[in-house]
Order: structure tokens, then sequence, then C-alpha cells
């Protein structure tokens, strides 16, 4: 039996328009900034999304606590009566072509459950928040077991507003290497351009877990690899855009949205944030990798046109 997808309607109207030069509607034109603004706020995620405005971001990228009280910030005695505070918040200030990512976990199951089940619960019977992948980050390093199979992936859950949503696959899409890329264009059925482009990374990731002496570490419990967030940030926003990250934790979010020039809005209760921000711009540096930004303290920089 041949792949029915295939057949789909609405990707083969996507093929349709990318042989056409035909744009989206949820294509922006955009010009990549000189400079670009960076905050980090420590004080409640609620207090700084109070005063964001409506429809004014583009993603929203956010790695929540997940309740297994690692430290303060890790502890609620309800957890998705404090989650669903944020989450419409969330839905508020997100631009109707904006793009919402949830990183996660579903092995945390319990009375006090912080796990991403609950939070994909409420936001499907609660919100009108759209469902677009759920991706999986998989990573080959990490610790044994011997009741249950050793958990080997994170789940990163991505939702939108509207259908419109903004997304750039080409930015991340994976080069063949030079021999599939001589075969495949030779393959009348592949479009020669995308084939050029490279390959759709699909929704499974696989992208190495940071070790214990990892060059990227800066200290914090909960660290995401740099291309990890990387894939999100240049795939669902686009340059000069905003990002808000308001569980910043480690400042991966700001680091990659310095080098990849986006707006950056991060929060955080934890003061260490603003060590770890540093330390992300300390080997930024070491390895040439160079952009121009300035810190701000004014919430409505980022709003003024």
């Amino acid at each position: 039996m041949s792949n029915k997808s295939h057949y789909n309607s609405g990707h083969y109207e996507l093929n349709k328009m990318s042989r056409e030069g035909s744009k989206h509607s949820s294509d922006v034109e955009y010009t990549v900034p000189e400079s670009v603004n960076i905050m980090l706020k420590i004080d409640n995620c609620l207090n700084v999304l109070h005063n964001i405005p409506d429809n004014s971001i583009q993603l929203i990228v956010i790695d929540p606590p997940y309740n297994l009280d690692l430290a303060h910030w890790d502890a609620y005695n309800n957890y998705i009566d404090w989650a669903k505070e944020w989450i419409e918040e969330a839905i508020r200030v997100l631009s109707p072509n904006g793009n919402l990512v949830i990183f996660g976990g579903m092995q945390y199951q319990g009375e006090k459950s912080g796990d991403l089940l609950e939070l994909l619960h409420y936001t499907r019977h609660e919100t009108k928040l759209r469902l677009v992948n759920m991706i999986i980050w998989y990573y080959k390093n990490g610790m044994g077991a011997h009741r249950f199979f050793a958990n080997r992936h994170e789940e990163i859950a991505w939702f939108t507003k509207t259908n419109k949503y903004y997304f750039d696959l080409d930015s991340v899409r994976v080069k063949y290497d030079q021999d599939t890329l001589e075969l495949y264009l030779k393959d009348p059925r592949l479009n020669p351009n995308n084939v050029e482009k490279g390959k759709n990374p699909t929704n499974v990731w696989e992208i190495g877990r940071l070790n214990g002496n990892s060059l990227e570490r800066v200290g914090h419990e909960t660290q995401k690899p740099l291309e990890v967030i990387r894939r999100v940030v240049k795939s669902m926003s686009y340059p000069g855009s905003i990002v808000l990250d308001f569980f910043a934790g480690s400042g991966t979010t700001g680091i990659i949205c310095i080098e990849e020039r986006r707006n950056c809005i991060l929060c955080d209760s934890d003061p260490r944030s603003i060590d770890f921000l540093n330390k992300h711009i300390e080997n930024m540096k070491k390895n040439i990798k160079t952009s121009t930004y300035q810190f701000t303290d004014n919430l409505d920089s980022f709003f003024k046109k």
C-alpha cells in the first residue's frame, strides 16, 4: 500500500507553493537587527507576565519546575493550580502567529505530579491552544536503572494559538552527506531545492545531554544543551522578534537569542540566574560567537515601535 501521507492535501499544497515560489500566509518579512535587547528579571514570573502587552511575544520557550523538590523553586502543594495561572498569561501575551514550547517529562506521576501529562490535560480541556508537535529529545547518555527501562529522552510540547503560526523549517534542516546528496539529486520525484537545503529533522531530535564535565555547563541543575534551544529559537521565531522565557534557569535561551539576533525577556525567581547567564556570555566570547546586544531593565523598551 502506498504511503497516504504523500497525498495529504495540506502537504501537497505546501509543496506546490514551494515549487511556485509562493509564500504562506504565516510568512513574516523581517530585517536582521544590528543589535538586540536582553532583560533578566529576578522575580515571580506572574509579576513579569502581568506587565507584558497582549499578543506581543513571538516565542515562549520554558522548562518549568517538575515539582520534584530539587530546590525551593521546585515544590508546589497544588502544581496545576499554580501552573494554570502562568499558562493563561502565556496565552494572553502570545502573538497570533506565535509559538509556545514547554519542556517536560512524563515519568513523575503522583499525587503532587508536575509532569507534562498534567499540563497537556489542562491545555487540551481548558484552553484553545493547538498542539502542533510532541517533540522527542533523544540522548544516548544518562543514568542506568534496574526497576524500569533507563530513560533516554524528554518530551517537548509545541503549542500555538492559531493555525497561522510562524515556522521556518529551512533554518533547521539537516544537511545530507555528499554521497546521499548526489543520489537524491538524481531522483526526479524530489524537489532539488529542498534536497540542497537538507532534510526535515523530524520530531525526534538526537542531541546529546550535557555531561557533568561539559564545557557548556554553568552550574544549573537542569541545564539544557545550547543546540536543543537553538533549534527551537531558529525555527519558531525570526530575527528581531521577542522571545520570552519566564523560567530562565541557566539562561540558555538568553544566550541563544543573543547569537541568533532575537530580543529576549528572561525571568526567574532564583538570583543565581544572573551568574549563570554571565557564565554563558563568557563561554560565548571564548568560542568567538559574537553578536551586538545590550542589557536593559526597561520592559517597555521591547514593545516601542
